[in-house]
């Protein structure tokens, strides 16, 4: 198969993992308006269900959840308007600043947020079809992506190991779980490297940077 003119292997290669993760993201896109359409919402509001099911008890604002879906303030308004018309979401005194509004979800809200957090199954499957292996490579892969665009400024910041000041990497050079939460006190692999962690506190830039 020939390549286009002046093309590298390299440049061909990212090409088609663009395409892939293209089509990754339509099988996505299309289960999210299906779920979201099953429970008269839409997408964006159930990406604010599962915001604010990550955030704790505390809540969040609603500055805090347009940045955390990359919306506008004006988007993320209507959808938390809607959501507490629902019963699904509620506005609270912050108790980190009593003169600020706080959004949790509700009791309802919870069970709502639960429900659509599971993963379609076929993508569950296709992912577990990959060797314990594979999966490491592609999240070391993924991670560095989302790295990027944070850094790029496209997309909110991820709860990731890291950025977060309690990862220190390869601390234990030649284990099978080379690096060190101080979170929990232990050692893990990067099959454990998380995108998502309630518990992560934002490293300084200098050693966030460092941390690869």
């Amino acid at each position: 198969m020939s390549g286009k003119e002046g093309e590298t292997a390299s440049d061909a290669t990212v090409e088609r993992i663009l395409v892939g993760l293209s089509k990754v993201s339509l099988a996505l896109k299309s289960q999210s308006w299906q779920e979201a359409g099953q429970l008269g919402l839409s997408p964006t509001q159930i990406q604010i269900l599962s915001l604010l099911q990550t955030s704790g008890s505390e809540g969040m604002r609603l500055s805090e959840v347009a940045a955390g879906l990359a919306v506008t303030a004006a988007t993320a308004s209507d959808a938390v308007r809607v959501l507490e018309e629902k019963g699904l979401v509620q506005k609270t005194r912050s108790p980190r600043d009593r003169r600020a509004i706080a959004i949790t979800l509700t009791p309802p809200g919870e069970t709502v947020a639960r429900e659509t957090a599971c993963w379609p199954d076929v993508l569950l499957q296709a992912v577990g079809e990959l060797s314990e292996f594979e999966q490491t490579i592609f999240l070391q892969g993924l991670i560095k992506i989302v790295r990027n665009l944070q850094e790029a400024g496209k997309i909110p910041i991820a709860q990731m190991c890291l950025s977060c000041q309690f990862f220190h990497p390869h601390r234990y050079p030649d284990s099978e779980r080379p690096h060190h939460c101080d979170f929990v006190d232990a050692p893990f692999g990067d099959r454990n490297l998380n995108l998502e962690c309630r518990d992560r506190i934002p490293a300084p830039a200098e050693s966030a940077n460092s941390n690869s």
